[in-house]
This record gives structure tokens, C-alpha cells and sequence, in this order.
């Protein structure tokens, strides 16, 4: 069943709301550490808007399913026997909601956590809806995707965090040395050097400040220079 369900801004990484269910388990501790983790993979997530858009992240004997659609992310966990088809499916549908509220606007100005309470409570309604796989709607859904490839990309959280964090790393010592090589030659003027590295990861240097910002980018070695 899904266990948890959180909707949030890509952006920053801002959680926006949660079913409301969740309120009263406040103080269990495994629900308490699987929201954690949900909050930390949202993290990641704005951190790297190249991430595929639509993945399954496993930890433990449970699975978080995440969709981003127009710089929002929802993310759903449930028990890893629940049918995934399904489970992207009950994610469309929180979608399709939150695009007929047409709040973009409140949406962008909301600064505290999960103060978007009025689709909390959509959350929890279209929830009930997924919890028993074999009524027959939820039954015609999967009949319905059964030949339908799902395109999804599954990966364990603990290995997205890792090589998240080694990446970065790694672009940054990079683009060090590239920076050194290339700018420490009297030779050569660049207002910037742009460095993809093939960790999917890009450095842009912008020598005017000596400023340092990492952006994401595809899996490819290129440099971009002006002069």
C-alpha cells in the first residue's frame, strides 16, 4: 500500500504538502525516518533537474516512486510489492489535481513546509483510492498499462546519495586543475571555460570573480570557452 506521500517544490527542494494521514504518526519512529528520507531524496532531486524524470528509489523492503512534472516532484512510498504501474499512476492523478487548482502563482510564494493544506487533503482522498489493488478500477488500470512499457529508472537511495556527493567532488577537483592549466598560461585570455565532465556533472568558471557554480549536465566530456 502507499505509506507516505509527499508533493514538493523542485526548485528549492521545499516539501509543500503531505495526506494528512501522516499527522498522527508523528511520533513513529520508522515513519518519522522514511519521511526523512523522502525530504532528503527531494533534496537531491532539486539539486540535479537532470535526474530522469520519472525512478524508483529503493531502501529496505520499501520503494519511493517519484514523477517530476513542471518544476514539481511527487514522491509516493509504499511496500515494494505494491505494483509500480499502479503506483505511477496514483502519481498522475496528483498531478492532473494540482494542475487544476492553476495555483502557480501560490505555489511559487510559499516559504513554510506543508502549508499547502488544501491539497493535503486532495492527497489523502485520491490515496484512499490506490489502497486496495484489487478493486476493479485499480484492476482496469494495470489491465490497461499491462503492455505499456513503463519507462522508469530504478536505483537505490544510498547509491543515488553517494554518487551524488562523489561526482561533485569530482567535478570540482577537475575543474581545479583545468582551471590552472588553462588560465595559468599567459598565452590564452577566457572570460569562461564550461567543463562537462563525463561524471554528468559541469563546473562553469567564470574568471571576471574567480566565481565557482555547479550546474548538471549530460554524460559527456566538452569544453565551451569564450574569448
Amino acid at each position: 500500500m502507499v505509506k507516505l506521500t509527499i508533493v514538493g517544490r523542485v526548485e528549492d527542494g521545499l516539501p509543500l504538502a503531505q495526506d494528512q494521514t501522516y499527522v498522527n504518526q508523528q511520533d513513529n519512529t520508522s515513519f518519522l525516518f522514511y519521511k526523512q528520507q523522502a525530504e532528503l531524496l527531494l533534496k537531491q532531486i532539486s539539486k540535479d533537474p537532470l535526474l530522469h524524470p520519472k525512478m524508483t528509489i529503493l531502501l529496505d523492503h520499501h520503494s519511493f516512486h517519484f514523477l517530476v512534472e513542471k518544476k514539481i516532484c511527487y514522491i509516493a512510498l509504499s511496500d515494494s510489492s505494491y505494483p509500480r504501474k499502479l503506483l505511477f499512476h496514483y502519481l498522475q492523478d496528483l498531478q492532473k489535481e494540482l494542475d487544476n487548482f492553476d495555483e502557480t502563482k501560490l505555489i511559487q510564494t510559499i516559504s513554510k513546509p506543508y502549508s499547502f493544506v488544501r491539497f493535503s487533503k486532495i492527497i489523502g482522498r485520491i490515496r484512499k483510492q490506490y489502497m486496495d489493488t484489487r478493486t476493479q478500477a485499480n484492476l482496469s488500470k494495470l489491465n490497461a498499462s499491462r503492455k505499456q512499457e513503463l519507462d522508469v529508472v530504478t536505483e537505490h537511495l544510498n547509491d543515488l546519495i553517494q554518487r551524488r556527493q562523489l561526482l561533485v567532488l569530482l567535478s570540482f577537483c577537475i575543474a581545479r586543475n583545468i582551471r590552472n592549466i588553462v588560465f595559468g598560461s599567459s598565452n590564452v585570455c577566457f572570460n569562461h571555460l564550461v567543463l562537462t565532465i563525463s561524471s554528468g556533472y559541469c563546473v562553469k568558471m567564470d574568471t571576471r570573480d574567480n566565481h565557482y557554480s555547479r550546474y548538471s549536465c549530460y554524460f559527456q566530456i566538452k569544453f565551451d570557452y569564450d574569448r
